[in-house]
């Protein structure tokens, strides 16, 4: 099922036991920011990015070297060297994904991004490991992978926010690339780029979700529906801190900024370890700069 139809899409998801395949990934990978650098053509629709601030590449290079060891404890994780011609190649979720068995490659929107998909090393690593290619870029919709679709893989479904960064075409397209159960279209709100900057979902046993980033607040109570009773919901505030930007890498923690986790309330941390999880947390606020925070470094290897 694909649809935009909230109500059916709820019934058809309480139907999907969480046997789709793991809930999280086997390993992740991350790409370096060298010669770190704000892309303009990414601020043109990136309401997160001030192309008036300063950045700090070293301090960027910095906090990069903290998120990898801090993730590794939680699985394995590789990094690869960045590009300075690839600004925003420091977040290859949106570029690069997995299910088992296969390399998804996404449709960028700008071009500055879409060189990051063209990388011989990052695909030569997955070709020798056995993984086939679905490469996107030929098709006509925009995906932006990971950023625009969010997926609960324990039930396989995605939830799929559309925007510049992916319109319905390019749903149907991560939809059959992944091999999902079901997919859940809907409007972000005007400014919003990313499905994952308002919402993520836990390990498939939890939500974080921010109402204010849709365009339509059926869709946001609908998904909530799906995964209660263990729904934190954030504020406005709370979303541009990038709380909702998180990833859970392996079931019993949760990852975020420290500006994400220091934005989270006693009752909404409380709701995190009746859930199962401690939040783990890396200091990023100069990456964030960039637009992006934690969830968006990530790249996971299912």
């Amino acid at each position: 099922m694909i649809t935009r139809d909230v109500d059916a899409f709820v019934a058809f998801a309480r139907g999907c036991a969480p046997d789709f395949g793991p809930a999280c990934a086997k390993a992740a990978f991350l790409v370096t920011p060298e010669g770190f650098a704000l892309a303009e053509q990414s601020a043109s629709d990136n309401a997160y990015m001030d192309l008036g601030v300063a950045v700090d590449g070293q301090r960027a290079l910095a906090q990069h070297r903290d998120l990898h060891r801090a993730l590794s404890a939680s699985l394995p994780t590789v990094a690869f060297p960045g590009d300075p011609a690839m600004p925003d190649g420091l977040f290859p979720n949106n570029v690069f994904a997995t299910a088992p068995g296969r390399l998804v490659i996404g449709h960028m929107r700008h071009p500055v991004r879409q060189r990051e998909a063209g990388r011989s090393d990052i695909r030569g690593f997955f070709a020798a490991m056995g993984y086939a290619e679905r490469d996107l870029r030929a098709q006509p919709g925009v995906c932006e992978l990971t950023g625009a679709l969010v997926i609960d893989r324990a039930r396989g479904l995605g939830y799929c926010g559309l925007s510049e960064r992916c319109d319905e075409a390019g749903a149907a397209a991560m939809h059959a690339a992944f091999g999902l159960r079901g997919t859940l279209m809907f409007d972000l709100a005007p400014g919003e780029y990313h499905t994952n900057v308002v919402m993520s979902v836990l390990a498939g046993r939890a939500l974080v979700v921010c109402p204010a980033g849709f365009a339509d607040g059926a869709a946001a109570a609908g998904i909530a529906a799906i995964h209660a009773p263990h729904v934190l919901e954030l504020s406005p505030a709370q979303k541009a801190a990038f709380a909702g930007n998180g990833i859970a890498l392996c079931p019993d923690r949760v990852w975020m900024s420290e500006a994400g986790a220091a934005s989270l309330d006693a009752h909404q941390r409380r709701q995190l370890e009746r859930a199962g999880f401690a939040v783990g947390r890396v200091a990023l606020d100069e990456i964030e700069k960039a637009g992006g925070s934690l969830r968006c470094c990530v790249a996971e290897i299912y």
